[in-house]
C-alpha cells in the first residue's frame, strides 16, 4: 500500500464559503471522519481479494458521502469556475469525483494491521473545523491526515480538504495541477487529463 505524496508548494486558498459557526467541543465532524475510516479500513482488509474495480465500487457512497466533491472541484478550479458553462462544471466534477475516489481504491488496497484514531472533537479554522487523525502503521510510525470540514447546504459536516503530514494541502496542490493544465487546454484539457490519471491509477 501506497501512502505517499509528492510534496508541492502548498498554495493559499481563498475560500468564502457559507455554514453555521461551530464550537470547537462540536464532535459531529469526527464522527463523520470515523464512518469513513470503517468502510476505508474494511476495504484495506479485503483489499486483496477485491480487484480496483471492487475496492472502488466500495468506496465511492463512503467517499461521496464524506466529500463535498462539488465544492472540493470548485475550489480547485479557482476564480476561472465562473467562466465555464454548466456543462463543463458538471464533467469537470464528475471527473475529479472519479480521479478522488480512484486515487484511494488503488493507495488502500491492503491491509498489514494499520489503524486509524481519530481526535474526537474537532478544533477551530478560519475556514470551517480541522478533524486531525493518524493512520498508525504496524512499527509505530503515523502519519497525519488532518480533515477540514465545513456544513453542506444540508447542514452535514463535510470535507474540503485534506492536510497530509499535518501541513500539505491536498486542495492547493490540485489546484497548482489543475491551473497549469487549465491554461494549456482548458476545461476539456482538464477533464481528458484526469481521465488519463484514473486509467493510471486502474491499471497500476
Amino acid at each position: 500500500m501506497s501512502v505517499s505524496r509528492r510534496v508541492l508548494l502548498t498554495l493559499p486558498l481563498a475560500v468564502a464559503l457559507a455554514g453555521r459557526t461551530a464550537t470547537a467541543a462540536d464532535a459531529a465532524p469526527a464522527q463523520e471522519i470515523e464512518r469513513f475510516y470503517a468502510v476505508l479500513l474494511a476495504v484495506m482488509k479485503a483489499g486483496k481479494q477485491l480487484s480496483f474495480a471492487g475496492r472502488y465500487a466500495r468506496l465511492a457512497p463512503a467517499i461521496t458521502e464524506a466529500y463535498n466533491l462539488p465544492l472540493m472541484t470548485r475550489l480547485a478550479v479557482g476564480p476561472g469556475w465562473r467562466q465555464l458553462s454548466a456543462d463543463q462544471q458538471q464533467r469537470l466534477t464528475a471527473a475529479f469525483t472519479r480521479y478522488t475516489v480512484s486515487e484511494y481504491a488503488s493507495r488502500f488496497d491492503g491491509y498489514s494491521g494499520e489503524r486509524f484514531e481519530v481526535t474526537p472533537t474537532a478544533s477551530a479554522n478560519p475556514n470551517g473545523l480541522l478533524v486531525a487523525s493518524r493512520m498508525i502503521k504496524p512499527d509505530g510510525e503515523a502519519i497525519s491526515f488532518n480533515y477540514l470540514m465545513r456544513q453542506d447546504s444540508g447542514g452535514v459536516w463535510k470535507v474540503i480538504d485534506v492536510y497530509v503530514s499535518g501541513s500539505i494541502s491536498e486542495l492547493a496542490t490540485r489546484r497548482a495541477e489543475f491551473t497549469a493544465v487549465l491554461h494549456r487546454a482548458g476545461a476539456d484539457g482538464l477533464v481528458q487529463e484526469l481521465d488519463r490519471r484514473i486509467a493510471a491509477l486502474r491499471t497500476g
